[in-house]
């Protein structure tokens, strides 16, 4: 109900001493009499507080009252006339520097009556609500029930609220991508908006369209592997009616996705068959191609494998949760578990896998699992015959992501072959000893004298030695770099305009 709605009641006699039109058109969530000095522990916002005034025996005390009111966000103050005969005004002014509207009950008319048609009216109008509730419930559960997908529920709910709604997964896999693609920038935002609220549903924080978050399933569940809602618009500014469709949206969300679930869980096998198949060499054993025909991939065109796993303990179905969403970026996720690790056969670009995992880094290390980490390696594609090899390759490339800090890393085929994967088969203890004595001198002189040498050296070797593109990246002078790069000389003893003097520096920087 609105407050002009009690106001307006003849038979109340109320009269209203402040509050404009915009004051009467004030929601009145509930009632709450009080004649406690300071209520403002009991109200949450919206209600109608009726009291006496018996609280008051200075002005300090008005400001007081008045002041919680406000602060608490009630509709309005229903005061009583008959302590003082009327209403004081100290309470009239208090009410109008705080900007809470007063309502003035005569002597003659009880608290009670004010209170019944209150809790009468709120009362039948959530009743009301609840039944347009369950209507559009039912129609939303018959329209899913008769084949709806999941984008034309998202679209109807849309149209039916005025704002667009989409559905996504954690990785950014638009399920209901709505009227129009957002842009990859735009998802990475609100995924890292979904993985980073401290409480969901959140509204997502800018620069930016401003959209709001709300999760799809339980909130004990990990983010990471987990589906969210996007609807256009700022949560906290919606009406009621609008919450409670897309509270909808989301539980038909929720039923999507567990349907979709049985359905993995019945491609698991299938998944665990192919790898299994995989792991063993029997690349040309018939088998194998009816496994990856039967789980939807193609044996004929080039498939890459990739390996991932958490450093935390028994975190093997997490890994794979994770690797079958951002497979399905590819195609028909076929991923199962090899020797305590997700592994997953995808066709196509592994640069989207890449990109799909990289989308997670902000919700690796969710409350509670802080200390986890999850390392991924990916293949280059590979021939059915060759997929073994592939595997080994995969799981190499792992390996040389579980060195690498942060929570999170993904190595591709392409670094395996390179620098990377030659120091990684040199022990901790040679490599940082190697570095120690070719870098010790420059890191004491920049400890020492705050010189920015090893900075330098590092923009140098990366611009392949140009004097005038490292002064460039840098934003120093020419000669201020040359004078850096020969005092690194000097400290180290080699001659960076040599290659193997360069190599040398160039190893021992990617060995610290």
């Amino acid at each position: 109900m609105l407050l002009r709605d009690l106001v307006g009641r003849a038979d109340l006699g109320l009269r209203m001493l402040h509050g404009d039109e915009a004051a009467l058109d004030r929601p009145v969530r509930w009632v709450y009499t009080t004649d406690l000095i300071d209520p403002g522990r009991y109200l949450s916002g919206g209600e109608l507080v009726i009291s006496g005034l018996v609280w008051r025996t200075s002005e300090a005390d008005t400001e007081r009252f008045v002041g919680a009111l406000a602060k608490a966000g009630v509709a309005a103050l229903a005061a009583g006339a008959a302590v003082f005969h009327g209403i004081p005004d100290d309470v009239v002014q208090a009410c109008r520097r705080h900007g809470v509207p007063l309502v003035a009950v005569p002597e003659e008319v009880s608290f009670a009556a004010v209170t019944e048609f209150v809790v009468g009216s709120v009362t039948a109008a959530r009743g009301d609500r609840l039944a347009v509730t369950v209507g559009r419930q039912r129609q939303l559960l018959a329209a899913v029930a008769g084949g709806m997908g999941l984008d034309e529920v998202t679209a109807q709910v849309g149209a039916a609220i005025g704002l667009t709604c989409r559905v996504f997964t954690a990785t950014g896999r638009a399920l209901a991508a709505g009227p129009e693609p957002l842009p990859e920038s735009e998802i990475d935002r609100v995924v890292a908006a979904f993985l980073t609220a401290e409480r969901l549903p959140a509204v997502v924080p800018g620069p930016g369209p401003v959209r709001s978050v709300f999760p799809v399933g339980p909130a004990s569940e990990l983010r990471s592997t987990s589906w969210f809602v996007v609807v256009d618009g700022a949560r906290p500014e919606w009406d009621q009616e609008t919450t409670e469709t897309v509270g909808e949206l989301v539980a038909v969300a929720a039923l999507d996705r567990a349907r979709r679930g049985e359905g993995l869980r019945v491609a698991r096998d299938i998944a665990d068959d192919a790898i299994a198949l995989v792991a063993e060499g029997a690349g040309e054993r018939p088998e194998l191609p009816v496994r990856l025909r039967q789980a939807g991939l193609d044996p004929a065109h080039p498939l890459a494998v990739a390996v991932a796993g958490f450093t935390g303990p028994g975190r093997a179905e997490t890994a794979r949760s994770v690797l079958v969403d951002a497979a399905a970026h590819l195609g028909p996720p076929v991923v199962g578990t090899h020797e305590g690790l997700a592994v997953a056969l995808v066709p196509g670009d592994t640069a989207v896998l890449d990109a799909a995992l990289g989308r997670l880094r902000p919700g690796i290390g969710e409350p509670g699992r802080s200390g986890d980490r999850l390392t991924v390696g990916v293949s280059r594609p590979a021939a059915l015959a060759a997929l073994t090899g592939a595997l080994h390759e995969a799981t190499h490339a792992r390996t040389l992501a579980e060195r690498r800090p942060g929570s999170l890393h993904v190595v591709t085929a392409a670094e395996v072959t390179s620098h990377v994967a030659l120091l990684a088969m040199v022990p901790d203890d040679v490599r940082r000893t190697f570095a120690e004595r070719v870098l010790r001198p420059v890191l004491a002189y920049d400890e020492r004298n705050d010189a920015g040498l090893l900075e330098t050296l590092e923009a140098f070797l990366d611009c392949s030695g140009s004097w005038s593109r490292t002064a460039e990246r840098l934003h120093l002078h020419v000669n201020t770099v040359r004078y850096r790069i020969g005092r690194v000389e000097e400290l180290t003893g080699r001659d960076l305009g040599t290659s193997a003097d360069r190599v040398d520096v160039f190893l021992a920087l990617r060995s610290r």
